[in-house]
């Protein structure tokens, strides 16, 4: 393939990072100016930027990854637990306090849900929050960051549990389900009002839900069906869209509440 983009999200200036997975790629865009800033032998997928600027990306090959936005220099964050590799990490998100929540999503699905979510804390305890998801993929924050959301492609789920200081995660609750289909949910965002907003490549399309579940919007793609992930811009209401199947980005203006 060209290219499978994947994992958008904005810098301190308002400019819209993306991955490129197959090639292990991360580009910056600002306006209509692509800049490469890393290229190296991963398979990057979900990807952040810290407060201090530094880029962390979900590598399916190499666990947490450090990227240096300024020189493109990598470095590894977490590889292993207990010895042992990842099944393969697919997305994360990141917490005030500075911890990193990702998923480590692997083959796993109906037919093995041993999919996993992790908590990596700043003092670099680690914690498994999920050991049995039928492939965790996309992971996000209530606006408060009390309440974790996870996209579970195989089950075309979204659960939702609190987050505790401690490692224990009691009464995971679906919170939303999507249209049964070829994939489920993948990437996943919020906005300020706590509208949940889920990429569904399996429809093309992007699932906007309200606070207490109830579906509220649906996003079409105008072009391919690989809806794989979205992010907001800093204005809080223009939803930007990888579209993997052809390699666009996308921008929808999101009506508030």
């Amino acid at each position: 393939m060209d290219c499978f983009l994947e994992g958008p999200c904005f810098d301190a200036e308002g400019r819209l990072l993306v991955v490129d997975i197959p090639y292990g790629r991360i580009f910056r865009i600002d306006g209509d100016s692509w800049e490469l800033i890393t290229e190296y032998p991963g398979w990057p997928n979900g990807l952040k930027v810290q407060p201090d600027g530094i880029l962390i990306a979900a590598d399916y090959r190499h666990g947490l990854v450090r990227i240096d936005p300024d020189t493109g220099a990598t470095a590894a964050v977490i590889q292993t637990v207990m010895s042992e590799g990842f099944k393969g990490l697919n997305d994360l998100t990141l917490h005030r306090d500075e911890s990193i929540l990702f998923t480590d999503q692997g083959q796993t699905g109906l037919q093995d849900p041993s999919g996993r979510v992790y908590r990596l804390h700043k003092d670099g305890r680690l914690d498994r929050l999920i050991s049995t998801g039928p492939s965790p993929n996309g992971l996000v924050l209530n606006t408060a960051q009390t309440h974790l959301y996870v996209a579970m492609t195989r089950s075309c789920e979204v659960w939702r549990f609190a987050l505790r200081d401690d490692a224990i995660v009691g009464k995971a609750q679906c919170f939303a389900r999507v249209p049964p289909g070829l994939v489920g949910p993948d990437g996943l965002a919020m906005d300020a009002w706590d509208r949940l907003y889920i990429s569904n490549p399996g429809h093309g399309c992007i699932w906007i839900v309200g606070p207490t579940g109830i579906p509220l919007y649906r996003v079409q793609s105008p072009t391919g069906h690989m809806t794989t992930n979205c992010a907001l811009a800093p204005d809080g209401r223009t939803l930007f869209i990888t579209e993997s199947e052809t390699g666009d980005i996308l921008t929808a203006e999101i009506p508030q509440p």
